[in-house]
């Protein structure tokens, strides 16, 4: 007897139909969560590169459509320029001091027993702090005249630091902060990485004569944290980019744009000047920055992981 008979006389669907019924439904379950999706994520951005073609104002009822005016204005644009220049120094401070800093604590905490768990919760905590009521806390800690920091520097008899009025140490300070921020995260991420490594491959090393913490670390640790580190570097150089509410708080891009950055550019733009098309142009410009410097620096270090 056949299997469409069987079904027939069961009422049991045959099974090509049931396969074939069974391949829209998984689509069908997915469309509400894949519109959610489309909607919260890709049409702003769609969205965006449309304004970014426009003359549009905050307030206008109309699109006035200029080509790729907006873009030739923010090539051109001496301030953009310096904001770019800013980003890019401000993640060459941030991004090796957070991971080289992350590391080195995570090596420190993960060889203790008794006392890991307290390190672990107290690294943790500037990662569920926000940087708005912490940056207030670190105005205090960093103030010209009243500031703890600087009075530690008198009482050495070095003259007192303005960091967020000098514009030649204002995006140091800044950076400082980040890194207080993003090294705790790093710190978390390695200690998780740390976990996974077996026991015996450093019983391995050991046998063949690596004993010394320093050969271990390049032999084994090193390796076998490739992809964290790939993971760490990239999420860190991203949130270095995206710097924007120490500067707000803190600076306001100043002291003559030497703490200006894109988001702030794009918000003074944006919400203050009210040119929303040329923000959206700033926009685009700065998520392509972001996307191209991600893609290399993946493939750069994955690179050099395999080669290892």
């Amino acid at each position: 007897m056949s299997a469409a008979s069987i079904s027939a006389q069961t009422g049991a669907p045959a099974p090509g139909r049931a396969r074939a019924g069974g391949g829209s439904t998984p689509y069908l379950m997915l469309a509400p969560a894949l519109f959610l999706l489309v909607l919260a994520w890709f049409a702003p951005i769609a969205l965006v590169a449309l304004m970014s073609f426009t003359r549009y104002k905050l307030g206008d009822t109309g699109l006035d459509f200029i080509g790729l005016a907006n873009y030739a204005r923010a090539v051109g644009d001496g301030r953009v320029v310096q904001a770019a220049g800013n980003n890019l120094i401000y993640a060459a401070m941030v991004v090796p001091a957070s991971v080289l800093a992350g590391l080195g604590f995570a090596l420190l905490i993960n060889g203790r027993r008794a006392s890991r768990g307290l390190y672990e919760v107290l690294f943790f905590l500037p990662v569920t702090a926000t940087l708005v009521p912490m940056s207030i806390v670190w105005l205090f800690l960093l103030h010209g005249r009243i500031g703890p920091i600087n009075s530690v520097i008198a009482w050495f008899g070095f003259a007192k630091i303005d960091f967020f009025t000098d514009p030649k140490v204002v995006l140091f300070a800044l950076a400082v902060i980040e890194i207080w921020h993003l090294a705790a995260f790093a710190t978390i991420l390695y200690l998780a990485g740390l976990t996974t490594i077996p026991r015996v491959l450093y019983d391995a090393a050991a046998i063949d004569g690596e004993r010394h913490p320093v050969g271990r670390f390049f032999l084994v640790t090193g390796p076998m944290l490739a992809r964290t580190t790939v993971f760490v570097v990239v999420t860190t150089t991203v949130t270095a980019l995206q710097v924007f509410d120490t500067v707000l708080v803190l600076t306001r891009g100043g002291p003559m744009g030497a703490s200006d950055v894109m988001l702030n550019r794009i918000y003074v733009e944006g919400f203050r000047s009210l040119e929303m098309g040329y923000a959206s142009a700033l926009t685009m410009l700065f998520l392509v920055a972001v996307l191209v410097v991600s893609l290399v620096q993946t493939r750069s270090v994955e690179r050099r992981a395999a080669d290892r």
